[in-house]
C-alpha cells in the first residue's frame, strides 16, 4: 500500500475482501492491533479504494468499537475520513455513522464530547455539501418535477436524488430531536440536547440556504417543521414578565432559558435573513416577537439579545425594504418595519425613563459629568445624560456590521449580567446603521436610475415600450422608498432628537447629526416635505439655545408634537429637549428679537449643530425646497448671536454687536468663526450648482427672512439683521450665469429694502443692488451683453428704480455706482444709455448739494468720454439732462458748468454732424415705420424738422430755459452760450428749421425775458449770500434782469444781422422783423438806462451801422464796464414779481402789420419786389425809431419842479438814438416827407433838451470853460448835416425842406441864451451849482448853439438865393434869432456867443443883403428891415454893461467889433439906400448919430477915458454920417434925402457939444475939464472944419436952407469957445473958425428956401 498500485480500480471492486482482515483485527479489541487496523483502513479510504459494501462493513465494525468504548477519538477520525474522502456511504450506513458520532458526543469524556460535537457539525456539513455537489452535476438536466404531496412518508422522499434524500432525512430528524420527538432516520440515538440541535439547525440554515430555496421538499420542511418549532420554543419568553412572582400566577410560568432563547433568536435571524421570501407570514410573527422582547418588562439579558438581533436586521437594508413591501405596504397587515423602528425608539426612551436601568447622574459614575461640574471639561467617557439619568456609551461594533456579544455566548448557560449602557449602545448603533443602510441603499439606487436614464437619453434608445416599462418600475421603486421613509421617520426622529439632546460626546453628536442630515436629504430627494422639514427643524432647534423663540421652528414643531406613535399600546412621545444638559458654553450673545432681551448662551453642541446645518445647506441645497426658510432663519439667528456682520460682497465677518451687552465669545469659538463664516459663504457660493427651482426656493426664503428683518427694524434705530440681504447679494453674485431667472424677485425685494427707514438696512439694500448691477454688467455673459440687449436693460433697470427712493443716502449710492459703471463699462452700455442718463438726470432741488454734485460728475464723464459711443438717439437725452443740471438751484457752479457742457455738446454735434445725421435718419425711418404700423403719428419734439435739426432745437430750447433762470449768473452764461452756439453752428440748420429757431426759440425767449424784466422786483438785495458785496448796478432783481434783457436782445439782433441773407429767404421775414423791432422798441422804452441803451445798440446793429472803434464789439459789455468799472457779482435774485407795464403782445401787432402790408403791397412787378420789401423793412424801422424817440424825449407832464420825474433818458441813450438817424435815413430818403422831417425835428429838439442827472454829469459834461460839444449834440448836428447834404443833391421836391432845417438849427442857436426846459423840471447850471445840490444839471448849450450857428451861416452861404429860402424868410428868421445874443451882449451866458453872433450876422448880411435888394420889389424882405434895424440898435447900444474886470485890450477888441458893424452899414446898406425902405434908413441914421456922440460913463478912471469913450467908434459913426451927408454923386432924390438928414443930425449934435463945453468950462473955473470932454470938443471942432470943407465943395443946390441956417447958427457958439484954456482946443478952434471966411461974401448963385 506504500506505493499506489496502478490497478486501483480492480482493488476497489475487491475491497470487501481487502478490508476484512483489518476489521477482524479491530475485533480483537487489542488496543495496539485496533489502532494499527484503523490506521490501515483510513489509508485505504484516503486512496478511495473502499466500495460501498466495504464501507458498510467498516461502519458496523466502528459501531461495535463505539459500543465497547474503545479508541473513541480514532473512531471519530475514521468516520470523518470515510465520509469526507468519498461519497460511497448512503442511507442507513450514513445514518448509522452520524448516530455513532452523536453517541460519542454524549460520553463522559470531555475531549471526546467536544471532538464528537465538532465531528457531528462537520458530518452534517458534508451531507449537505454532497447534496449541493449533486445538484451541480445535474444542473443542465431539466427534470419534470413531480408535485410534492404532503410529506406522509417520513421515511423517504421519492422525488429526491440520493444525496438530497440523505440531507432531507438528516434535517427532518434534527427538527424531531430538537422538538424532543423520536427521529425517523437516525436510528439508535440515545440522547440529544436542544441547544446542540438548535446550533446544528442554525448552521445548516445559515450555510446552505440554496438547498431550501431550490427544493420544494426542503422549503416544506422549513414551513412545516422549523417555524412551528421555533414559535413553540419561544413561548416561555413571550409569556414571561419580569418582576411578576410565580406565586401570583395560577400556573407557574416557565422561565425563559438563556441558552435556548439566545439560540432561537440566532435561528430566527437566519430564517429572516435567508428565507424571508418563503416565510413571509412566519417572519411577521418572528419580527413581532422580536419587538416584544424589547419591552421594558422583559429581563435585561433578553432585551440585550433582542436588541442585538434587531441590530442584525438593521444592517440589512434590502431585508428591511422587503419587510416594508411585504407588510407595511399591504393592507390589513402589521406595519412591521415601522414597529421595529418605533420599538428601537421607545427602547432607547425607556432606558432613560425607567428608573432602575441607568445610574442616576448623582451617583457620579467614574469620570461622570459631575466631576467637571457644568463645564464638563473632565468627561472622559462618552455618555448620554438626560434629566439626571447618565448612560455611558460603549463601542459595540464597527459601523455597518452587527457584531453581537450576547448572541455569541454559546457556552453560557446562565444569563450573563449586562453592563450598564450596553443595550443603549447597541440600540444607538442599530439606529445609526438603520439610517445609514436605508439612505445609502436608496441613494445608490437613485444614482443608478439617474445614470440609466442619462444613458438612455444619451444613446437615444428610448422606444416607447422601454420608456413605459422603465417608468412603471421606477414608480414602484419610488413608492417603496417613500413608504420606508414614511414608516420610519417619526420613530427615528424621536429617538435621534432625544439622543442628540442627551449626547455629551462630540463624536456621538456628530453621528446623530449625520443621521438626521442624511434623513433630511433623503426625504428631500424623495419629495417628502413633512419628514424633511421635521428633521431639519430638529437640527435647527439643536443649533439654537434651548427655548429660543423662533417662530418658524415652533410652528413646525407643534405639528410634530401633536403626533404620538403607539407601539402595541405603548406611546412614543417626541420628548422636548431638556435644557439642563451639561454642555460647555462657548458664546454669549443677544437674541435677534424686536424687544431687547437678556443674553442667550451658545454651547459647543449648538455650534456643532450649526456646522451640520451649514453642511446640509451646502451639500443638499437642491432638495431643501421650502425648508430653506427654516435653515436660513436659524442661521440668521446664530449669525446674529455670534455677532457676525456682513462685509464686502455679502460675506459675513466677525464684528461687534452695536448695543446691549457685548457678545462674549470664548477662544474656542473665536477660532471657529472664520471657518463658520467661510462655510456660510461657500454655502451660498454652492447655490450656483442648484437647479433653477431650488435656487428660487433659496431666493424666496432669503426674501421672506429679509422681510421679517425689515419688520423688526421698523421704528427702531437698533442695528438690523442684514443676514438675508447680504446673502441675497452673495447668491446673486455667484449665479451671474443665469441671473435672468432670479433677477426680478431678487432685485424687486432689494429695492424694497432700499426704501426702509432704518439707515443701515437701506444702506445694505443699496449696496446689494448696486453691487449686483455692477457685477452683472461686468460678467462675461454668453451671449455677451452687447448682443443681449434685453438682459442689459433688465440689469440696468433697478438703477432707474432707485431714482424713486427719496432717501439721499440711497441716491448717493446709486449715483456713485453709475459713476463706477461709466468708468468700467461706459463703452459698452449701448441701449442702456437712456436708462443711465435717466438716472443721472433724476435730480431734484430738494436733494441737497452732494447728490447733485455726484450726479454731475457722472454727466461730465459722459460728455467728455462717451458721446461718440452712445447711440445718437440718446444725445437728446444728454442735452435734457445737462439742461436739468443747469436748472437745479442747489449749486450755482454746477449750473454754470453744465452750461459749459451744453457748449461742448454743441461742439460735438458740429464736429460729428454727418455721422449723427445718418444715424438719426436711420433711426427716424425705423420709428416712422413702427408708427405707421401702429397707425399713430410719430411723436417727437419739433417734428417735422429733420432729426439732426431737432437735436439742435432741443439744445436751443434747453439753453432758452436757462436764459430765464432766476439766477442772473446762469442767465448770463446761458445767453452767451446760446447765441455763440447759434452763431457758430447755425449754418448746419436747414432753412425750415431756422423758422422754428426764430419763432419758437429766439422770440419766445425775448418774450419771456421782457415779461420777467418788466415784472422784476425793485427791492434792494443787500448781499449775495455770505459776505459777497453786490455792485450798486446789480443790487435789485430788476437790475439783474436788465442785464439779461440786454444780453438776449443783443444776441437776437446779432443773429438777425449776421444771418440776414438766410433769414430773408424765410417766408415771413417781414413779420419777424416787425416783432424784433417791437422788442427793440419796448426795451428802448424800458425805464432802465442799461436796457434802453442796449436796445438802441441792437437797433444800430440790425441796421448794420458800424459802431465806432472805441466801442467794444459787444455794446452791453462795454457799457457794463464803463458804468460800473467792476464786474457784476453773481447773486440770487429775489423772485421777480410786481406790477409791470403791459406790453403789446407781439402776435396782435404782427396781425396788424401783415394786414397793413397786405393792403399796400398787393403784387409789385417782378424786379421791384425785393426793393419794395426792403423799403417796407426800413420804413418799419423808421416807425419804430420814431415811436421810440417820441416816447423817450417827451417831457414829463404835470408836477412841480421839485417832483422827481419817473424816468429821464440818459445821454448815451439819446446819443445812440440820434446816431441811428443818418443810417436809417439813407434807406428811406426816397419817401422822406416834410412831415417826417418835422417829426424828426421834434425828437431832436426833445433829445437835446433833456438834462443830465447830477451823478452822471462829471462823466459827460466838459468843464464849463471848454467849448466842447457832447456826443449827443454832435450826433444831432451830424443828423441834420446828413439831411442837408441829401437835400442839397436831392430833387427839387426835397429842397423845400431847407427852411425847416434852418428853423431847427435856429432853435438850437437860441439855446445859447435861453436853455431849453424839460417839462417843469428844475435844472441848475453847472457854473453856479454844487453837484450834490442839483439833482439835474442842464448841459452847457453854448458850444452847441454856437456850432449850430456856424452851420446856419455855412448853410445860408450855400442856399441864400434858393427860392424856398427866400420865400420862407430864412434871413429874417436868422436875424430875429441873432437879436437875442446881440441884444444881451455882455449879459450872454458866454462871451463868445455875442461875438460869434456878430460875426455870423456880418457874414449872413454880406450874402443876404444883395439878395434882399434884388428881391426888394417882391416884398419878400419887407418885414426883415425893421428886424435888422432893431438888431443893430440892440447890439450897438446894448443895455448890458461890460463886466468890471475887462482889460483895456479886451475893450479895444470889443470896440473894433462895433466899428466893423458900422463899416458894414457904410459899405452894404447906405450906398444902396434907394433900394431900402426910408424908415429903415432913418433908423440907421439916427443910430449913427447916436453913435457919433460920446456917451460918457462916470465909472472910468482918468487913465482909461481915452479908450473907454469908444472914440474910434464915435469917429467912424461921424465919418459915415458925413460921408453920406454930401455925396457928390447924388443920383437919386433918395440919396440927397439921406445927406440932408445926416447933416441936420450932425449940426444939431455939434451945437449941443459946444454949448455943453462952454458951460462946463465956465463952471469948472481953474480946474481943467475931464480928458474925455476935451477930446470930444476937439473932435467936434475938427468935424466942423471938415464940414465947412465939404460945404465949400458941394454944389449949392445940394444944400438946403435949413442946413445953412444950422451952420451959421454954429458960429456964435464957436466964438464963445475962444475963452477956453486948453491949447489943443484953441488950435482946433482956430481951424474951425478959419473956413467961415469963405461964407462971408455973398454967394454967386441964388438960393431959394434952401432948395435948388
Amino acid at each position: 500500500f506504500q506505493k499506489r498500485c496502478p490497478r486501483c480500480g480492480s482493488l476497489k471492486e475487491n475491497s470487501s475482501e481487502v478490508v476484512q482482515p483489518f476489521l477482524m483485527g479491530c475485533g480483537t479489541k487489542e488496543p495496539k492491533i485496533t489502532q494499527l487496523c484503523l490506521a490501515a483502513v483510513q489509508r485505504l479510504m484516503t486512496h478511495e479504494v473502499v466500495s460501498e459494501a466495504a464501507a458498510g462493513n467498516i461502519i458496523n465494525m466502528l459501531w461495535q468499537l463505539m459500543e465497547n468504548g474503545l479508541e473513541e477519538l480514532k473512531l471519530l477520525q475514521t468516520v470523518l475520513v470515510l465520509l469526507t474522502t468519498n461519497t460511497v456511504v448512503h442511507d442507513e450506513i450514513l445514518s448509522k455513522a452520524i448516530v455513532l458520532c452523536f453517541r460519542l458526543h454524549f460520553t463522559k469524556d470531555n475531549i471526546t464530547n467536544n471532538t464528537a460535537a465538532a465531528t457531528v457539525r462537520q458530518v452534517v456539513t458534508v451531507v449537505f455539501e454532497r447534496m449541493v455537489a449533486e445538484d451541480e452535476r445535474f444542473k443542465g438536466i431539466v427534470e419534470q418535477p413531480t408535485p410534492v404531496q404532503g410529506n406522509t412518508n417520513r421515511r423517504s422522499v421519492s422525488t429526491l436524488r440520493p444525496s438530497a434524500k440523505d440531507a432531507y432525512m438528516l434535517f427532518q430528524d434534527l427538527c424531531q430531536l430538537v422538538n424532543a420527538d423520536a427521529p425517523y432516520w437516525l436510528v439508535g440515538m440515545t440522547e440529544m440536547t436542544r441547544t446542540f440541535g438548535l446550533e446544528l439547525l442554525e448552521s445548516v440554515l445559515n450555510d446552505f440556504p440554496g438547498v431550501f430555496l431550490q427544493h420544494q421538499e426542503f422549503s416544506f420542511l422549513l414551513k412545516e417543521r422549523v417555524c412551528p418549532l421555533v414559535i413553540k420554543l419561544f413561548s416561555p419568553n413571550i409569556k414571561f414578565r419580569q418582576g411578576s412572582s410565580s406565586a401570583a400566577s395560577p400556573a407557574p410560568v416557565e422561565k425563559p432559558y438563556f441558552p435556548i432563547c439566545m439560540r432561537l433568536l440566532r435561528v430566527v435571524s437566519v430564517l429572516i435573513k435567508h428565507f424571508y421570501s418563503l416565510l413571509v407570514t412566519e417572519c411577521e410573527i418572528f419580527l413581532s416577537l422580536l419587538v416584544k422582547f424589547l419591552d421594558g418588562e422583559k429581563p435585561q439579558w433578553l432585551r440585550a439579545v433582542a436588541v442585538e438581533s434587531v441590530h442584525r436586521l438593521c444592517v440589512q437594508p434590502h431585508l428591511l425594504r422587503s419587510f416594508c413591501q411585504s407588510y407595511d405596504m399591504k393592507q390589513h397587515s402589521t406595519k412591521v418595519f415601522r414597529d421595529i423602528v418605533n420599538a428601537l425608539g421607545s427602547f432607547i426612551q425607556s432606558l432613560f425613563i425607567v428608573p432602575n436601568t441607568g445610574n442616576p447622574a448623582a451617583t457620579n459614575a467614574p469620570g461622570g459629568p459631575g466631576a467637571g461640574g457644568q463645564g464638563g471639561s473632565l468627561i472622559t467617557q462618552a455618555a448620554f445624560e438626560y434629566r439626571g439619568t447618565w448612560i455611558p456609551l460603549m463601542t459595540v461594533s464597527v459601523q455597518g456590521s452587527a457584531k453581537a456579544t450576547y448572541l455569541e455566548m454559546l457556552d453560557k448557560v446562565e444569563p450573563p449580567s449586562i453592563p450598564e449602557g450596553y443595550a443603549m449602545s447597541v440600540a444607538f448603533s442599530a439606529l445609526l446603521d438603520l439610517v445609514r443602510g436605508i439612505t445609502s441603499m436608496i441613494e445608490r439606487e437613485l444614482a443608478k436610475e439617474e445614470e440609466e436614464v442619462a444613458v438612455h437619453i444619451g444613446t437615444n434608445v428610448y422606444f416607447l415600450s422601454t420608456l413605459l416599462l422603465t417608468a412603471v418600475s421606477l414608480l414602484e421603486a419610488h413608492l417603496v422608498w417613500e413608504e420606508m421613509v414614511s414608516a420610519c421617520w417619526c420613530g427615528l426622529l424621536a429617538a435621534l432628537s432625544l439622543l442628540l439632546d442627551a449626547s455629551t460626546d462630540e463624536t456621538a453628536t456628530e453621528s446623530i447629526l449625520k443621521a438626521e442630515l442624511t434623513m433630511a436629504s433623503l426625504c428631500g430627494r424623495l419629495g417628502l416635505v413633512t419628514p424633511r422639514d421635521a428633521f431639519i427643524t430638529a437640527i435647527c432647534k439643536a443649533s439654537l439655545p434651548p427655548h429660543y423663540a423662533l417662530t418658524v421652528l415652533s410652528s413646525n414643531a407643534t405639528n410634530l408634537n401633536n403626533k404620538a406613535y403607539s407601539i402595541q399600546g405603548q406611546t412614543v412621545q417626541i420628548i422636548s429637549p431638556s435644557s439642563e444638559s451639561h454642555q460647555q458654553v462657548v458664546a454669549v450673545g443677544q437674541p435677534l428679537t424686536v424687544q431687547p432681551q437678556g443674553t442667550v448662551v451658545l454651547t459647543a453642541k449648538n455650534i456643532q449643530c450649526m456646522r451640520t446645518l451649514l453642511n446640509l445647506a451646502h451639500c443638499h441645497g437642491a432638495v431643501l425646497g421650502t425648508s430653506w426658510q427654516l435653515v436660513l432663519a436659524t442661521l440668521q439667528h446664530l449669525v446674529w448671536i455670534l455677532g457676525l456682520k456682513p462685509g464686502v460682497g455679502g460675506a459675513l465677518k466677525p464684528g461687534r454687536a452695536v448695543e446691549g451687552p457685548s457678545t462674549v465669545l470664548t477662544t474656542a469659538v473665536m477660532t471657529d468663526l472664520p471657518f463658520i463664516s467661510n462655510i456660510l459663504s461657500r454655502l451660498f457660493e454652492s447655490s450656483q450648482y442648484l437647479d433653477d427651482v431650488s435656487l428660487h426656493h433659496l431666493i424666496n426664503a432669503l426674501c421672506s427672512l429679509s422681510l421679517e428683518a425689515m419688520e423688526m427694524a421698523y421704528g427702531t434705530n437698533k442695528e438690523p439683521s442684514l443676514f438675508a440681504v447680504a446673502k441675497l447679494l452673495e447668491t446673486g453674485l455667484v449665479n451671474m450665469d443665469r441671473i435672468e431667472i432670479l433677477w426680478r424677485p431678487l432685485v424687486g425685494h432689494l429695492l424694497e429694502v432700499c426704501q426702509h427707514p432704518n439707515a443701515r438696512m437701506r444702506e445694505w439694500g443699496a449696496e446689494a443692488v448696486t453691487a449686483l448691477i455692477k457685477a452683472g454688467l461686468a460678467y462675461k455673459h454668453d451671449p455677451p451683453l452687447a448682443q443681449n440687449q434685453r438682459l442689459q436693460l433688465l440689469l440696468l433697470n433697478p438703477l432707474k428704480e432707485l431714482s424713486n427712493v427719496l432717501h439721499a443716502d440711497i441716491r448717493q449710492k446709486q449715483l456713485e455706482s453709475v459713476l463706477q459703471i461709466l468708468q468700467s463699462q461706459g463703452d459698452s452700455l449701448g441701449p442702456g444709455w437712456p436708462l443711465v442718463l435717466g438716472v443721472i438726470g433724476a435730480i431734484r432741488n430738494d436733494q441737497g448739494e452732494s447728490l447733485i454734485r455726484t450726479a454731475f460728475q457722472c454727466l461730465q464723464l459722459v460728455v467728455t468720454d462717451f458721446l461718440p459711443t452712445m447711440p445718437c438717439m440718446c444725445l437728446q437725452i444728454v442735452v435734457d439732462v445737462a439742461g436739468s443740471f443747469g436748472l437745479q438751484n442747489q449749486e450755482l457752479n454746477i449750473s454754470l458748468t453744465s452750461i459749459g457742457l451744453l457748449w461742448n455738446i454743441s461742439d460735438y454735434f458740429f464736429q460729428r454732424g454727418e455721422a449723427i445725421t445718418q444715424d438719426l435718419e436711420r433711426e427716424e425711418a425705423a420709428l416712422q415705420k413702427q408708427a405707421r404700423e401702429k397707425g399713430e403719428p410719430l411723436n417727437r419734439p419739433f417734428h417735422p424738422a429733420p432729426p439732426f435739426d431737432c437735436l439742435w432745437l432741443c439744445l436751443y430750447a434747453k439753453l432758452g430755459q436757462l436764459c430765464v433762470d432766476p439766477r442772473p449768473a446762469v442767465r448770463k452764461s446761458a445767453g452767451q452760450t446760446m447765441f455763440s452756439t447759434i452763431a457758430a453752428h447755425g449754418t448746419l440748420l436747414q432753412q425750415s428749421t431756422w423758422h422754428i429757431v426764430v419763432w419758437k426759440v429766439l422770440f419766445h425767449l425775448l418774450d419771456c425775458v421782457r415779461k420777467s424784466s418788466t415784472t422784476a422786483d425793485k427791492e434792494k438785495i443787500e448781499s449775495g449770500g455770505g459776505n459777497i458785496l453786490i455792485h450798486h448796478s446789480r443790487d435789485t432783481a430788476e437790475k439783474q434782469w436788465a442785464e439779461t434783457w440786454v444780453l438776449t436782445l443783443a444776441g437776437v439782433a446779432r443773429i438777425f444781422n449776421t444771418r440776414r441773407y438766410l433769414l430773408q429767404q424765410l417766408g415771413d421775414f417781414f413779420k419777424a422783423w416787425e416783432v424784433l423791432l417791437d422788442h427793440i422798441q419796448s426795451a428802448a422804452l424800458s425805464k432802465n438806462n442799461e436796457v434802453s441803451l442796449a436796445a438802441l445798440k441792437s437797433f444800430q446793429e440790425i441796421l448794420q451801422i458800424g459802431t465806432p472803434v472805441k466801442d467794444s464789439a459787444m455794446p452791453t459789455e462795454a457799457l457794463a464796464m464803463a458804468v460800473m468799472g467792476v464786474p457784476p457779482v453773481l447773486i440770487d435774485p429775489l423772485s421777480a414779481s410786481g406790477p409791470g407795464r403791459h406790453l403789446l403782445r407781439s402776435d396782435s401787432m404782427l396781425e396788424r402789420l401783415t394786414r397793413y402790408n397786405g393792403a399796400e403791397l398787393q403784387a409789385p412787378p417782378q424786379g421791384e419786389e425785393s426793393a419794395l420789401e426792403d423799403a417796407a423793412l426800413w420804413w418799419s424801422a423808421w416807425n419804430t425809431w420814431y415811436r421810440t424817440g417820441t416816447d423817450s424825449t417827451r417831457p414829463p407832464s404835470g408836477g412841480t419842479g421839485t417832483d422827481r420825474p419817473s424816468f429821464v433818458p440818459s445821454q448815451p441813450f439819446l446819443t445812440a438814438l440820434v446816431q441811428i438817424v443818418p443810417a436809417l435815413y439813407q434807406h428811406i430818403e426816397t419817401g422822406f416827407s416834410m412831415e417826417d422831417l418835422r417829426k424828426l425835428g421834434v425828437i431832436l429838439h426833445g433829445a437835446v433838451s433833456i438834462p443830465i442827472s447830477s451823478d452822471a454829469s462829471p462823466f459827460i459834461l466838459p468843464s464849463y470853460t471848454e467849448a466842447v460839444l457832447t456826443s449827443l449834440q454832435e450826433a444831432v448836428l451830424t443828423a441834420l448835416d446828413v439831411l442837408q447834404k441829401a437835400i442839397c443833391v436831392g430833387p427839387e421836391s426835397l429842397q423845400v425842406m431847407y427852411p425847416a432845417i434852418f428853423e431847427q438849427l435856429l432853435l438850437f442857436v437860441e439855446f445859447s441864451c435861453k436853455p431849453p426846459q424839460y417839462g417843469k423840471l428844475e435844472t441848475k447850471h453847472v457854473a453856479n451849482a454844487k453837484y450834490n445840490q442839483a439833482e439835474w444839471v442842464a448841459l452847457n448849450y453854448v458850444p452847441f448853439a454856437e456850432r449850430s450857428l456856424e452851420v446856419v451861416v455855412d448853410q445860408y452861404h450855400k442856399t441864400a438865393c434858393h427860392k424856398a429860402v427866400i420865400n420862407e424868410k430864412v434871413l429874417q428868421n436868422i436875424i430875429k434869432t441873432l437879436r437875442m445874443p446881440l441884444g444881451l451882449k455882455y449879459a450872454c451866458p458866454s462871451e463868445s456867443t455875442w461875438k460869434l453872433a456878430v460875426s455870423s450876422l456880418l457874414k449872413v448880411l454880406s450874402i443876404g443883403l444883395p439878395v434882399a435888394r434884388q428881391h426888394a420889389s417882391s416884398g419878400m424882405f419887407e418885414t426883415m428891415w425893421p428886424e435888422l434895424a432893431n438888431a443893430f440898435e440892440d447890439f450897438l447900444f446894448t443895455k448890458s454893461t461890460p463886466p468890471d474886470n475887462v482889460s483895456i485890450q479886451e475893450f479895444q477888441k470889443n470896440e473894433a467889433i462895433d466899428v466893423e458893424v458900422v463899416q458894414l452899414i457904410s459899405t452894404e446898406i447906405l450906398p444902396f439906400a434907394n433900394f431900402i425902405p426910408k424908415d429903415f434908413v432913418g433908423q440907421i441914421m439916427t443910430m449913427l448919430n447916436k453913435g457919433s456922440i460920446h456917451s460918457q460913463s462916470s465909472s472910468f478912471t482918468e487913465a482909461e477915458i481915452d479908450v473907454r469913450m469908444r472914440e474910434e467908434f464915435s469917429k467912424v459913426c461921424f465919418e459915415t454920417l458925413l460921408q453920406f451927408s454930401f455925396s457928390n454923386k447924388v443920383s437919386t432924390p433918395q440919396e440927397g434925402y439921406i445927406s440932408r438928414m445926416a447933416l441936420s443930425v450932425l449940426l444939431k449934435r455939434s451945437q449941443d457939444v459946444l454949448r455943453r463945453y462952454v458951460d462946463d468950462e465956465r463952471l469948472s473955473g481953474r480946474c481943467p475939464l475931464p480928458r474925455q470932454q476935451v477930446t470930444e470938443i476937439i473932435f467936434v471942432l475938427k468935424a466942423i472944419s471938415t464940414l465947412m470943407d465939404s460945404l465949400k465943395k458941394t454944389q449949392p443946390e445940394n444944400v438946403d436952407g435949413t442946413t445953412w441956417a444950422q451952420v451959421i447958427a454954429l458960429y456964435p457958439t464957436l466964438v464963445e469957445c475962444i475963452t477956453c484954456s486948453s491949447s489943443e482946443v484953441s488950435s482946433a478952434l482956430k481951424e474951425a473958425l478959419g473956413p467961415f471966411k469963405d461964407f462971408m461974401q455973398p454967394p454967386v448963385s441964388r438960393v431959394q428956401n434952401g432948395e435948388s
